[in-house]
């Protein structure tokens, strides 16, 4: 069997994903066994020209981690949806936004703003910013622009699958890479694959209490969570019921971390965010409003912990002027 021809990219992200793939250890010497590697920047020197020259679908496979954050990783997304016949947004912030999305609560002016002239470590007296372009003897030097607002893969160029987290499932990684490499067949086009199509409660093994009554929130940071209770009966926000399995409860679980919604939401749900508000609403002890104001009170940024890492791909998509 010839031997497939694979693309890496990581876009507007933490590197996160690109350091999960090699966390299948000894299993990524198959994967070399299986493919020929023809962009990964992270791991070895390649150049955008060289992927440029490729044929159309000269690529078999390529995992695209990250954002679409400015007009580079616009570029090489287009090019990479161009060059392969298979295109995979992989991890949270190809698939749903991720953290880089939180940029959509605010105006790209209030964020070049704030780092280049307010941030408390910031000494710029006359106000400089970077410029898209710039000439010097040598020539004209060019450096990616910002776009207005953060945007996940599909949100710019046809996507065939997801693979969902942040990072990824090492072992769910396997799995897909495995099917790919043998050929084996793949779900119709737009699936989400490494994952589970239930919500993260329904694999979770904390005792949880039919109903739930939340006087006040408690922050992880504050408080040693009972191992073996359910999250929320604790007053602590958990993503899992409006988050899709698949991960091996790693957080939840094995840590003892509440889960942060990393895997999106699962089939069925339209925003992340608003259905986890919902399920706030429901656990709600109290139902006077003022009680209640005091619970939510309890709650810091909430935005910021309902919408994670799904913002761009929610019904909200960014702030609205």
């Amino acid at each position: 069997m010839s031997k497939l021809n694979v693309a890496i990219y990581w876009g507007a992200a933490c590197g996160g994903c690109d350091v999960a793939i090699l966390d299948i250890h000894e299993k990524v010497l198959k994967v070399k066994e299986a493919c020929n590697f023809w962009l990964w920047p992270v791991a070895m020197d390649f150049k955008y020209k060289d992927v440029e020259a490729l044929a159309d679908g000269f690529l078999d496979l390529t995992l695209f981690s990250g954002a679409v954050r400015n007009t580079e990783n616009q570029h090489i997304a287009q090019l990479l949806r161009k060059k392969s016949k298979v295109l995979v947004a992989f991890g949270s912030c190809a698939h749903t936004g991720g953290i880089p999305a939180l940029a959509n609560f605010y105006r790209k002016e209030d964020i070049l703003k704030r780092v280049y002239e307010e941030s408390q470590s910031t000494d710029n007296p006359n106000k400089v910013r970077p410029q898209v372009s710039h000439k010097v003897p040598e020539g004209e030097i060019e450096i990616p622009a910002l776009f207005d607002w953060v945007k996940s893969l599909d949100q710019v160029v046809k996507v065939d699958y997801y693979v969902p987290g942040c990072p990824p499932n090492p072992e769910r990684i396997w799995e897909v890479l495995l099917a790919v490499v043998s050929g084996a067949k793949l779900p119709p086009p737009g699936a989400v694959l490494g994952a589970g199509d239930k919500a993260l409660c329904d694999t979770c093994e904390r005792k949880r209490s039919e109903e739930k009554s939340i006087k006040e929130f408690k922050r992880i940071a504050t408080t040693i969570p009972d191992p073996e209770l359910c999250f929320l009966d604790q007053g602590l926000i958990c993503m899992g019921p409006v988050t899709r399995s698949g991960c091996g409860n790693q957080c939840t679980v094995a840590s003892n971390m509440p889960c942060r919604g990393c895997y999106g939401q699962p089939e069925g749900t339209m925003d992340q965010g608003a259905k986890m508000v919902a399920a706030i609403g429901a656990a709600l002890e109290a139902k006077d409003p003022e009680a209640i104001d005091r619970a939510l009170d309890s709650l810091p940024d909430p935005a910021g912990y309902f919408y994670r890492f799904s913002m761009s791909t929610s019904l909200l998509e960014r702030r609205k002027e």
